[in-house]
């Protein structure tokens, strides 16, 4: 059976942030508010909590996994990132989108694109995920929540719990986040594309 924290929104006790992340470091697999909804973590460094992330959402090997950052000096450690790129990541983040860079090799090799080698990355806008990755001091290995055969992403942490209380250890209510995917933007060629439209504005990356 899970833990259940009721975190609060704006103002995250630290005794329950702390508890989280000890919960993380010693391999746990967790649900927590993101600003474009729940998410499944653990960390990076973490082989078996990653399966049973896949195993949760029934995901092929071949499903990429996003790496939420503190901030961009956890990017710029995770993923190659040039001037112009650095100056592109500073004023959209944070926020909903995921950004696709070439891996770092402080990026475990099977969390890389399998031929592309890269990583999809991210700065969240939630005062409790960014709570969690400071106490973390690394990023957390993220997968949106959503069940097999389902539509839509879960909002509501009590159904979370009902579900998977005996599938995560720990279930972090943190309110109401909404159920919107990220803007992922592919900064690998010349010209940011946008593969995906989601909660974030493309309009600055279209115009470019």
């Amino acid at each position: 059976m899970s833990q259940f924290f009721v975190i609060h929104p704006d103002n995250p006790q630290t005794r329950l942030i702390t508890q989280a992340v000890q919960c993380i470091q010693k391999g746990g697999t967790i649900i927590y508010p993101t600003d474009s909804g729940y998410a499944l973590g653990c960390a990076i460094g973490n082989k078996n909590a990653m399966e049973r992330i896949r195993q949760i959402r029934q995901l092929d090997h071949q499903h990429n996994f996003t790496l939420l950052c503190r901030d961009l000096s956890d990017i710029s450690v995770y993923a190659k990132v040039n001037n112009t790129i650095y100056r592109l990541l500073k004023s959209m983040t944070p926020g909903p989108y995921t950004f696709i860079l070439e891996a770092s090799k402080e990026v475990p090799k099977r969390l890389r694109h399998a031929k592309r080698k890269t990583i999809g990355l991210r700065v969240p806008e939630n005062n409790i995920a960014h709570d969690l990755l400071a106490e973390l001091n690394e990023p957390l290995m993220s997968s949106t929540l959503i069940l097999p055969n389902d539509d839509m992403p879960l909002t509501d942490p009590y159904d979370m719990r009902d579900l998977l209380s005996h599938q995560v250890d720990l279930i972090i209510d943190g309110g109401y986040c909404g159920f919107e995917p990220t803007t992922v933007v592919d900064l690998m060629g010349d010209v940011p594309q946008v593969i995906r439209q989601g909660r974030g504005d493309a309009s600055a990356f279209t115009n470019i």
